[in-house]
């Protein structure tokens, strides 16, 4: 990126680095004395290093607290996706790297064997003799994940608008434009941009506001289905999927289909920052009660977050980003970027209990497998994963409440097991 540009620079006066190692000596000292120090920046995380092999003596307890319950089911999406893909894909392990087929075998390896519904201490002898462990490097190289979770909303709607279905669940824009800035230049691969065309210039796409106080999607997006409840429609976007059932008895499955391009903010954040809600009690349920309970200011908290999602029908759902449906309890969103995609992986930290009247009534510890099927707008870095939960009451408590830390690691098969 550039950023290390002083070497280049001090070359070009050498004569002087007496006098410039004095200077700094002097005001590094100085920066001490008057309590501030310098910190080099961190280097960003990699493929390579967002992940690291776990030594024999750190292997988890490896217990499932589901009893194996939807997992084979889960891990039979990833070797259907790997199975459309090239056979010499590169999955990146950290510093290790494997090819699609190897993924494949790994995760057959796996399914082969819990189908014997082993034992608790010959599963950790299986994998401690035929899998390789990497744990992820977590928030700050501390190696603990901070774990969210998502479920799949059940809206209700229509196909045409009326008085009180009126906010619309719009498809791809046609004036919305993604260009592939790798066509440019090396140096953006894998990098790309969301806009539009507009007098000769390409600019940003429209922002939240833009879409929803001024029209200006009119004749451009077609709208999927008509909701009754602009909040619902919020969170939908931030779900990335989900289910609107029509008054005409029917139901769809509407999934991600592209955004404006515009960078995420939070809402909940914000009503931190104002005090609107207390940090100790944010939820996506508070959120809620906070926007019903304030009418007049739904739509300037809304628009704080400029971010905007399109969507697309699916026969079923919801679907992750790998193209399979997703595995209430079993699948994951990663940073794909730096995590492999498909893989079998296992998490340690907390789900909540509730009540009948749907409270919470205490968090428990919990560790289980799950694979890497999907990302998030929000899910970045290292120290993020995302938990799927389903639908339905619990689903919905505990993907709004799910803020622990925990532990997030990878399994490969060995490159020595035939």
């Amino acid at each position: 990126m550039g950023m290390n540009q002083f070497p280049g620079t001090i070359m070009k006066y050498r004569f002087f680095y007496p006098y410039i190692l004095i200077f700094l000596c002097v005001s590094v000292g100085s920066l001490l004395v008057a309590g501030c120090t310098i910190s080099p920046k961190a280097p960003p995380i990699t493929p390579q290093t967002a992940l690291r092999k776990v030594s024999f003596f750190r292997i988890p307890a490896f217990m499932d607290d589901m009893a194996y319950d939807g997992l084979e089911h889960c891990i039979s999406k990833s070797i259907s996706y790997l199975m459309r893909v090239p056979s010499d894909r590169i999955f990146q392990f950290g510093e290790d790297s494997f090819n699609a087929d190897h993924m494949i075998k790994s995760l057959e390896h796996f399914l082969n064997f819990i189908q014997t519904n082993p034992s608790k201490r010959k599963l950790k002898k299986f994998i401690r003799s035929n899998y390789q462990i990497y744990e992820s490097v977590g928030l700050n190289k501390t190696g603990k994940v901070l774990f969210t979770g998502y479920y799949e909303p059940l809206l209700h709607g229509r196909l045409n608008r009326s008085d009180e279905y009126r906010f619309p669940v719009y498809g791809r824009p046609n004036d919305l434009l993604t260009i592939d800035l790798s066509l440019f230049s090396s140096r953006w691969q894998g990098e790309k941009i969301i806009a539009r065309y507009s007098d000769q210039t390409v600019t940003p796409y429209h922002d939240r506001r833009e879409i929803e106080n001024e029209n200006v999607l009119a004749g451009k997006a077609r709208a999927i289905a008509w909701v009754n409840d602009p909040i619902d429609l919020f969170f939908l976007q931030i779900q990335g999927s989900g289910k609107i059932y029509l008054d005409n008895g029917h139901a769809i499955h509407v999934h991600y289909h592209t955004s404006n391009g515009r960078a995420y903010r939070s809402i909940g954040k914000l009503l931190i920052d104002e005090g609107k809600i207390p940090r100790s009690e944010m939820s996506m349920q508070a959120i809620r009660m906070y926007l019903h309970a304030h009418p007049e200011e739904v739509q300037t908290i809304l628009n704080y977050n400029p971010s905007y999602i399109f969507f697309k029908t699916e026969d079923d759902g919801p679907i992750g980003y790998i193209g399979e449906k997703l595995t209430p309890g079993r699948s994951i969103a990663v940073d794909w970027r730096i995590f492999p995609l498909a893989a079998l992986a296992f998490i340690e930290t907390k789900k909540p209990l509730i009540t009948a009247d749907g409270r919470i009534h205490q968090w428990n510890d919990f560790s289980r497998f799950v694979v890497s099927q999907d990302t998030g707008g929000a899910i970045r870095g290292s120290g993020r994963a995302d938990l799927f939960w389903g639908n339905g009451t619990y689903a919905e408590i505990a993907a709004g409440h799910l803020q622990h830390h925990g532990n997030l690691y990878f399994l490969i098969l060995k490159k020595e097991i035939k």
